[in-house]
């Protein structure tokens, strides 16, 4: 009864439900129709042979035959009766083994299965949902910032506009609800008006009306919004966004901050406060073929080298690694530190070449890397199918292809001393990194991805630094919820900040095991009145209310939390 009484009121509200129930009806009857007319030639047919059946036998016979079943208990011995026989087979072959099948699966199980899928997707949340992030748009990006919330014990949900969207994210393990974007009654469902932060990472026109729609219900709420265009951004300000980012333009110029120039071989990545992170090459230092205890670089310079890039792969070093030039130290310390190391320690490189550098791809992303470039007073030729001079004034164009060798050559690839790569297709970037390292095999080639699933892939193919357009949006969400928080280093490779709190008050670096439960170094503690440590000892106790500063890659974050931080969804960090 209950089945019924649903399916009916499912019946007199949904329209698809309703035609369906016609469909199936009439394919019923014209089924129906066809036995009939089956089993009234039976009857004639058997009159003409001599024999006598009921009409019930009739519809048992044209139902045997044209189900295929074809018991052979009553049969037709003229020819007419056998050709009779075989229309009834082959009409039976195509109604009921290949249209009824079909009939089914189309207008009965197919809505069927829609209709529970639809039961099992949210369109609200529960009254007590606050301190949510809301984010619209689905997309990489939108799916890796809503895994980095939840890595950092923030309650996220995602905005689809269809239930298949919605399914195919729950099925990934993400937090998914259907409805209307421009809809003010979606976003009071979702209680918005308790969330943390909105963030719309559609188009810039979506972006808009959705900055519209939440102000209708929520003058409060922040709300985070990407702009593709300049003139976008004024728009979307006035439409309601508290922040607006060009991402792409902000991932051209982090590319460019690591490009290889002048002499020395210090490249600041960081600062937190006193704190700075930098990255040296060594074989442009007099370190090569020492290990760590041998350079003494703590007791020297009170530097404190808390990583090696192998390759692309990031290492966590022990006092006896043995520093080989092709690997690049990731060292911290105060900035009088790191520039005492830069003084002492760098070798200058009398191999530099003095091409320009050379960015492949004119898009968003390339324009915004070239004109960084330019800005540093360095020599720059874009390389492009297209001719994209206007939109960079000042700035050498090669148009071509940039697979072509004859193109490269032109653009000066022989003498350039990096190469930045900036298509927004991750086989291409790949295909470029390879063939340009083919080329070039002493060349520093730093690549752009979309998908973090390719950070690897191209570290494989050669290039010396990838930076994802997916992680500089998490990590710049993050840090707007909670400033300092998150400091990208490199892909996958971040500064974070937690808490001491009970798991480690009264411990010592030493004893806490920090580094080998969660391969992650502790490179600062900020004390309660304010100062900061650098390098801590590692004889010193913790404190609950301490601070720590660590650096690692995703997986060492996600292991230190779950071992020191378990409860970081409630805990305030600064």
């Amino acid at each position: 009864m209950i089945f019924f009484s649903g399916f009916f009121n499912r019946f007199v509200k949904d329209r698809e439900i309703r035609r369906n129930t016609v469909y199936v009806l009439r394919f019923a009857a014209a089924l129906a129709s066809i036995v009939v007319v089956f089993s009234v030639l039976f009857h004639c047919i058997m009159l003409l042979e001599g024999r006598e059946f009921s009409w019930i036998t009739g519809v048992y016979w044209t139902l045997t035959v044209m189900s295929t079943l074809g018991f052979g208990d009553i049969t037709f011995h003229s020819d007419l009766g056998m050709a009779f026989s075989i229309i009834v087979l082959l009409s039976g072959i195509v109604g009921l083994l290949i249209v009824l099948p079909s009939v089914f699966l189309q207008f009965i199980y197919n809505p069927w299965l829609e209709a529970q899928k639809k039961r099992e997707v949210q369109h609200s949340l529960p009254s007590s949902v606050h301190g949510h992030v809301v984010i619209v748009g689905v997309s990489p990006i939108s799916k890796n910032l809503a895994q980095v919330l939840t890595r950092y014990g923030v309650g996220n949900v995602l905005l689809c506009g269809s239930t298949q969207e919605a399914m195919s994210l729950m099925e990934q393990g993400l937090h998914a609800v259907v409805g209307d974007y421009d809809d003010v009654e979606v976003y009071r469902s979702l209680r918005t008006d308790q969330a943390r932060m909105v963030v719309a990472l559609d188009t810039d026109v979506r972006n808009t009306n959705v900055a519209f729609t939440l102000r209708e219900l929520t003058s409060s709420v922040p709300m985070v919004s990407r702009a593709e265009k300049d003139e976008s951004i004024d728009i979307l300000k006035l439409a309601g966004c508290t922040w607006v980012f060009q991402f792409r333009k902000l991932l051209g110029q982090s590319l460019t901050r690591r490009v290889a120039t002048g002499k020395l071989c210090v490249c600041q990545l960081a600062a937190v406060g006193p704190l700075v992170i930098a990255e040296a090459q060594v074989k442009h230092t007099s370190l090569g073929g020492m290990t760590i205890r041998e350079s003494g670089l703590r007791a020297r310079l009170g530097i404190n080298v808390v990583g090696l890039w192998n390759h692309g792969v990031f290492e966590q070093p022990s006092a006896d690694t043995l520093l080989e030039e092709q690997k690049v130290l990731v060292i911290a310390g105060s900035r009088n530190q790191v520039e005492e190391f830069a003084r002492t320690v760098s070798v200058e490189r009398e191999d530099t070449p003095a091409g320009p550098v050379l960015v492949l791809g004119g898009g968003r992303v390339g324009t915004a890397a070239a004109l960084a470039l330019k800005d540093r007073g360095l020599d720059v030729v874009v390389v492009d199918k297209q001719n994209v001079a206007p939109q960079m004034p000042g700035i050498r164009v090669q148009v071509g292809d940039a697979a072509d060798p004859a193109t490269l050559e032109r653009a000066g690839i022989k003498r350039a001393p990096s190469i930045i790569i900036t298509t927004h297709d991750d086989d291409i970037n790949i295909y470029l990194t390879i063939y340009c390292r083919r080329l070039r095999p002493d060349v520093q080639i730093i690549s752009r991805t979309n998908l973090d699933r390719n950070v690897r892939v191209l570290h494989s193919a050669g290039a010396t630094l990838v930076l994802s357009l997916a992680s500089l949006v998490s990590n710049r969400i993050i840090n707007l919820m909670e400033p300092g928080r998150v400091f990208m280093l490199n892909e996958g490779l971040n500064i974070f900040r937690a808490t001491a709190g009970a798991e480690l008050a009264g411990k010592t670096l030493i004893d806490s095991g920090i580094r080998k439960a969660s391969r992650c170094n502790v490179v600062a503690v900020k004390k309660a009145d304010g100062e900061m440590l650098i390098n801590p000892d590692p004889c010193r106790e913790f404190k609950a209310s301490d601070e720590l500063f660590l650096i690692g890659d995703s997986e060492a974050e996600n292991l230190y939390y779950e071992r020191y931080w378990p409860d970081r969804g409630n805990a305030q960090a600064g």
